[in-house]
């Protein structure tokens, strides 16, 4: 039998357009379904995985007007308290309700395009490592490869729920896995060892050792436990955490800048080739690409502390005027095509 439960959000919450605001909505275990607007994916809360269907009723029970409505969370099977916490916690990750409305509203002074529609919130994942390894799968590849490896990632590794759908594979049962067997079997190609180290660590909630060249300017972090944590707090200063990351195997620049963006910490930018083409097709800039890459810095530096938010944006609003609102789209068919070179 399943269960139902509710979430608060903030006052300027709305699932449709918040949950479908980055491109890992689409990424499995998630689901989005246009037609019901309701949020489908498959949640790891220990010892048993629980698939949860996340919709946002407004008065009456129409999707209108649900604007910093509760979410309501429909589980296949009852968690036990401790179980529907953790649930409940990972949804609040993914979703960013920590974010109170007063920071999208610090984000909207800065950059006033996107106060009308009430733009601010980026979905991701619902553990750091997960976060930490989608990045992974997304660099040097094209979008429907992504697609593929997340795919088989949960179910190959992923802990089954009663419905027989996967959730992503938690950092523990990873670094039990061969390199060749996540190779062989989840399309994961040169990724295979990066994968399982970087399970291990998470695992032993152990970060890398301190480079003597971090150390000499003063940048340290917890080598044994709490780095996981200790990546989340908000009070640990973005340039050890880059510096941390830039530790992690297969993190460079480019990942080090997506995982802070999805740590919270917005002033860093992750350009890539997608980067290159908004920069001639949208801002009408010219020029080699590493000239490019210095006026896109130069055009997103007057946003600050939220220089990623009002980039993605454009970047969103790019893909929305080719095939329409994000909510719309369906994952087997837009959403394997949504980035510029398909479209």
């Amino acid at each position: 039998m399943g269960a139902r439960f509710q979430i608060a959000t903030p006052g300027d919450f709305v699932l449709s357009r918040d949950a479908c605001s980055y491109g890992y909505f689409l990424l499995a275990p998630n689901h989005w379904e246009p037609g019901t607007r309701e949020f489908r994916t498959t949640i790891d809360a220990g010892e048993r995985a629980f698939t949860v269907v996340v919709s946002q009723d407004g008065p009456g029970g129409s999707r209108a007007r649900v604007r910093g409505r509760p979410l309501t969370v429909r589980a296949d099977v009852a968690p036990s308290r401790a179980e529907r916490d953790a649930i409940a916690a990972q949804l609040a990750r993914m979703f960013r309700l920590d974010e109170d409305a007063a920071e999208v509203r610090a984000f909207h002074r800065t950059d006033p395009r996107w106060r009308r529609t009430g733009r601010g919130r980026l979905m991701r994942s619902a553990t750091l490592f997960e976060d930490v390894i989608k990045t992974v799968t997304s660099c040097n590849v094209a979008w429907p490869s992504t697609i593929i490896m997340n795919r088989r990632l949960c179910e190959v590794a992923g802990r089954a729920s009663a419905s027989g759908l996967h959730a992503f594979p938690s950092a523990a049962r990873l670094a039990r896995m061969r390199a060749r067997t996540l190779r062989a079997r989840c399309n994961v190609g040169y990724r295979d060892a990066r994968i399982v180290e970087l399970a291990r660590l998470f695992a032993r909630d152990a970060g890398p050792r301190v480079p003597p060249r971090a150390a000499a300017r003063g940048v340290s972090w917890p080598v044994r436990s709490g780095f996981s944590a200790w990546l989340e707090d908000r009070r640990t200063g973005d340039d050890a955490v880059r510096a941390a990351l830039l530790e992690l195997p297969g993190i460079g620049p480019y990942a080090a800048a997506n995982i802070m963006q999805l740590l919270g910490r917005y002033a860093h930018l992750p350009l890539d080739s997608e980067s290159l083409r908004h920069a001639r097709t949208v801002l009408g800039y010219s020029g080699p690409d590493r000239a490019l890459m210095e006026k896109l810095h130069a055009h997103y530096e007057p946003f600050g502390e939220h220089r990623f938010r009002s980039y993605w944006f454009e970047l969103w609003a790019f893909y929305e005027q080719r095939r329409g609102p994000s909510w719309t789209w369906e994952r087997e068919t837009t959403g394997k095509t949504f980035t510029a070179s398909k479209l």
